[in-house]
């Protein structure tokens, strides 16, 4: 598999992408110059990005953030973007709501403070707008035509509406049986989107393959190619959960794990957070949450192991229906060295979460959010979250994409005919 892949296939140029410096290899620490290649040409290990990031003024960074953007790109002085990012083309996603859940927080029996970050209120209501915003910055610095990814639902939406708003062509691959609603949401852009029968996996190994092939040139894959720089974009959580908090470190994290990048881009946000000075250094926890038909991640945590061993996907919460996870063993690492956890519910356990989430702080999630509220509401039973800290719950995407999880079993109260009368007789009053 080729690990470079530019617009015109030669050597990449310099480009300006802020305070990025280099890549770096998660496993050896080789360095890179700043280019479209996602794997170390030494020891194969994933890359992502190293900073040259602003130091000896806290308090002077802080005031340049609150005064910029209600977007992530508020946070540029920490992203490897250009200064000027907020007045491109862009769907300028992220700041989104930080819930004081207090409802959600007595029904589970939590004395302390209990918030939902709802990220469905994005553009294209996930928070894979945040990571496609950072792709689609990087897309343009190294000229790339067209941008693309592999997508288990949410990604091929926010590409397609991207590549919309950017005037580039886009073109984005999915699993054959996807929900109505996410294909609806990728296609309507009016970009190319490409059913492949298998899994997300599969999809994924195919996009692999296009990348080395004359028929890839031009193209950005957000999450392959351009991986190192996409995942950047879920340290934005990081950082806007920290500030709503008043510049505070939260005390537990619930995150649901699909590749399990947004978990661990978290926790590099945290980390860049106390570095710079943002936030004061303090212990915190984060604990990973998974579908048990798609559990490899968890499976290997109750195991103690330290490999995650590929499994067959078989739940309803496809958005977190990746077999082979790329980031499992960092998650694991994590969440055993912030003490944390990973765990995994039902599909049951979801569509229970689901209800609870929306009866309780009128916030419908789709599975993913359910099944991080299922795993939340478990460790919780188990004496594994502490219930007197302040724990953050991550809400990732709108429940109008997953509506056939709740359908079922979720509809009129009762119907009658358009009388007083007829009230009463259902006994409504």
């Amino acid at each position: 598999m080729s690990v470079l892949t530019t617009a015109d296939s030669s050597p990449t140029a310099a480009v300006d992408l802020g305070p990025a410096a280099a890549l770096s290899c998660r496993e050896c620490g080789e360095r890179f110059p700043l280019s479209p290649i996602f794997a170390c040409a030494s020891c194969f290990g994933p890359l992502e990005i190293a900073y040259d990031l602003p130091s000896g003024d806290p308090e002077g960074l802080r005031r340049r953030i609150e005064a910029g953007p209600k977007s992530i790109w508020r946070y540029a002085p920490l992203l490897p973007v250009p200064a000027d990012v907020a007045s491109k083309p862009n769907l300028n996603p992220g700041f989104t709501p930080l819930v004081k859940a207090d409802r959600l927080a007595a029904e589970l029996g939590v004395t302390g403070p209990l918030y939902v970050k709802d990220d469905s209120g994005n553009p294209t209501h996930s928070f894979k707008d945040r990571v496609v915003a950072q792709a689609l910055e990087a897309a343009r610095a190294f000229g790339f035509t067209t941008l693309s990814c592999s997508s288990t639902g949410n990604l091929a939406g926010a590409v397609g509406a991207a590549a919309a708003r950017a005037g580039l062509r886009s073109c984005v691959f999915i699993p054959h049986d996807l929900e109505q609603g996410k294909v609806v949401m990728a296609a309507v852009y009016g970009g190319q989107v490409v059913a492949i029968e298998g899994s997300y996996d599969d999809v994924n190994r195919f996009c692999s393959e296009l990348i080395g092939d004359p028929l890839g040139e031009g193209w950005g894959f957000v999450n392959v190619n351009l991986r190192p720089y996409y995942a950047e974009g879920s340290k934005t959580l990081a950082f806007e959960i920290c500030e709503q908090l008043g510049w505070q470190l939260p005390d537990q994290l619930v995150i649901p794990i699909a590749s399990g990048s947004q978990l661990t881009k978290i926790d590099k946000g945290l980390k860049e957070l106390i570095a710079t000075g943002l936030v004061e250094e303090k212990p915190y926890r984060i604990f990973g949450a998974q579908a048990e038909g798609c559990s490899p991640v968890s499976q290997a945590f109750r195991a103690g192991h330290d490999v995650v061993r590929p499994v067959k996907p078989n739940t309803i919460a496809k958005s977190l229906a990746i077999g082979n996870p790329a980031d499992g063993p960092y998650v694991l690492d994590i969440a055993r060295r912030t003490g944390g956890a990973v765990a995994d519910v039902t599909d049951e356990e979801i569509v229970s979460a689901i209800k609870l989430l929306a009866r309780t702080e009128g916030i419908f999630t789709e599975t993913a959010g359910g099944v991080t509220l299922g795993v939340a509401r478990k460790l919780l039973a188990e004496g594994t979250l502490d219930p007197s800290l302040t724990t953050v719950v991550m809400n990732t995407g709108d429940g109008l994409k997953t509506l056939d999880a709740v359908a079922a079993d979720t509809g009129p109260t009762a119907t009658i005919r358009p009388t007083l009368d007829s009230f009463r007789e259902a006994g409504l009053e």
